[in-house]
């Protein structure tokens, strides 16, 4: 096939570096938004005259031609065509003749490419929201279902207090929250179309850049031509945002990892989502969550490949930036594919074990602090009674008893605030329920979060 530029060169380029230059092994996925483009360019071509209304009119059908022989599977571009951008103008000029060849005035692949791949990322942004929402929903059910459910609440990895399962969940459902409102904003800054900006300095043919905009759903121009093909800041955003989701599904895995092993024994991993051992039949491993994890790290990757992609890169357009598809296209696969693995995870594929959860926070001293707020509420200034509550920590684990089986003796010899209330406020629900600042895990704080988010996922439907 005659590459689109090959007049300017005498001999055609060595076959392994044809192959090395193409992109149409994995710049297909920009199809549906090049043809988009295209026929915004072409509409727009037609009204200010740069060439006819039925011109613009007869391109505009041949472009709907090859999407629906795309959808037929009978448009197969091959390495030949270098790019998805010269697979479609080469099938278009051979659908049209020479009108064909009339589509790429006042335009450079490099705006072009620009505007594609805008419109792809805000098309699958939409999508990973959605699927953001989901994880969201499956959350808050689970923590419908478990307001009373009491488990042990760490810092260092270590007991620290008992608080309301409910709550432990509905911090992710915040953490997700923040990935969406950070996608929203990111979305806002890809949401400015390039087009028109030809390959570095404009044109001078009578275009008009805000038709196209708004005819593609775009809020904006760029409103500087050099900036607007070399720029790739929204492709970093948009990479560390899926890097901050992927950190947080990642910290849920882990989470539903430890869990589930014996040591712990607060999940249960149902059959729906769990596989076995190739030699030990007793196994059930949690390979949802663990794939997660593993797959954050990838994702991670393509951030730091595309920062060191561009650090360096000179005003306009470079080659490099062919590699921005390749790391923008796996971060969304991955991060789309992981949020509906552990939504499905989080519906069918774990159930906590109620008796295991009960028996673990009575279990423990999580409830000193309670026991240093009880000699406070006493007029005990708060330094004193934690040395106090020390102490009565460590008498208890020399005489190997809980605070809960102190004698009381014991207790008023600690301090005489003590009264027989105390074994009362050791109680781990009673624990919880005191718990009633803003924002807290008390039984009261958390049905308000939970009222919240059901308030709020009603209201965006």
């Amino acid at each position: 096939m005659v590459k689109t530029w090959s007049d300017r060169f005498e001999e055609g380029l060595n076959p392994f570096i044809e192959r090395f230059n193409a992109s149409i092994d994995f710049d297909f996925f920009l199809l549906e938004e090049d043809l988009d483009g295209s026929i915004a360019h072409a509409r727009m071509l037609g009204r200010t005259g740069v060439i006819t209304k039925e011109e613009a009119s007869q391109l505009e059908n041949g472009l709907e031609k090859i999407r629906l022989e795309a959808a037929q599977g009978v448009f197969l571009p091959s390495k030949d065509d270098e790019d998805i951008h010269f697979a479609v103008e080469h099938r278009l000029i051979t659908l049209l003749g020479p009108l064909g060849k009339k589509l790429h005035s006042a335009r450079s692949r490099n705006d072009q490419v620009a505007t594609d791949i805008r419109l792809w990322l805000r098309r699958r942004i939409d999508n990973i929201d959605s699927d953001l929402e989901n994880i969201q929903k499956a959350l808050l059910k689970k923590a419908e279902n478990n307001i009373y459910t009491l488990i042990p609440g760490y810092t260092h990895l270590q007991r620290a207090q008992p608080i309301s399962l409910a709550h432990h969940l509905i911090a992710y459902i915040e953490m997700f929250q923040r990935d969406r409102d950070r996608l929203s904003d990111a979305r806002k800054r890809i949401n400015i179309c390039p087009l028109g900006a030809a390959a570095l300095a404009g044109t001078s043919l009578p275009i008009d850049r805000n038709y196209t905009a708004n005819q593609l759903g775009f809020n904006g121009i760029y409103l500087n031509s050099l900036d607007a093909v070399s720029d790739r800041d929204f492709a970093v955003e948009f990479t560390s945002v899926a890097s901050l989701i992927m950190v947080h599904l990642s910290r849920l895995s882990e989470e539903i990892i430890l869990w589930s092993s014996e040591e712990f024994g607060f999940v249960n991993l149902t059959d729906r989502c769990a596989t076995g051992s190739s030699i030990m039949p007793q196994k059930k491993n949690p390979d949802v969550p663990e794939l997660v994890r593993g797959k954050a790290g990838r994702v991670f990757g393509h951030l730091q490949a595309l920062l060191v992609m561009i650090k360096g890169l000179p005003l306009a357009y470079n080659k490099d930036f062919q590699e921005d598809k390749e790391a923008l296209f796996d971060s969304v696969s991955t991060v789309s594919n992981c949020l509906k693995a552990m939504t499905i995870l989080l519906e069918e594929g774990i159930e906590f074990c109620l008796d295991r959860l009960g028996s673990v926070v009575t279990s423990d001293f999580s409830n000193a602090t309670d026991v240093a707020d009880y000699l406070v509420s006493k007029g005990v200034p708060f330094r004193e009674a934690y040395q106090i509550v020390g102490k009565a920590v460590k008498l208890c684990i020399k005489d190997g008893v809980l605070l809960k089986d102190l004698p009381f003796d014991q207790w008023q010899a600690l301090n005489p605030n003590f009264e027989k209330d105390i074994y009362e406020n050791l109680i781990p629900e009673k624990v919880v329920a005191a718990r009633v600042s803003l924002g807290g895990t008390g039984f009261n704080r958390v049905s308000e979060q939970l009222a919240n988010w059901r308030g709020r996922f009603s209201s965006a439907n």
